[in-house]
């Protein structure tokens, strides 16, 4: 499913949220130097299913294609989002994603 939710960036709060109603989706991350570390995506459980979790992933890595950072996901999450979107997948040095023609 897609979102038609827009995300925005919080960095004093190092995250990127989409509020819906009262309840607040988030990715953390940390950013030192030229690298950001996407740690952990978090969408409430009445939130699920609606493209949220995705669409943070993209607000993260546009912002991180858009200031030149390397990417260094740790979220399980984000780290399969890299594998089915390969127009990120530069931004992450040194790394081999698993694409679904690879599993076959």
């Amino acid at each position: 499913m897609t979102s038609n939710h827009v995300a925005e960036q919080q960095a004093d709060e190092s995250r990127f949220i989409i509020r819906s109603g009262n309840r607040t989706a988030q990715l953390k991350y940390n950013r030192i130097g030229s690298q950001i570390i996407l740690e952990h995506t978090d969408v409430p459980k009445e939130l699920q299913g609606q493209g949220l979790a995705g669409a943070l992933a993209h607000a993260a890595l546009e912002y991180a294609r858009a200031n030149g950072l390397s990417v260094i996901p740790t979220c399980p999450f984000v780290i399969q989002y890299l594998s089915s979107h390969p127009e990120y997948q530069s931004l992450v040095k040194n790394a081999r994603f698993v694409t679904e023609s690879d599993a076959e």
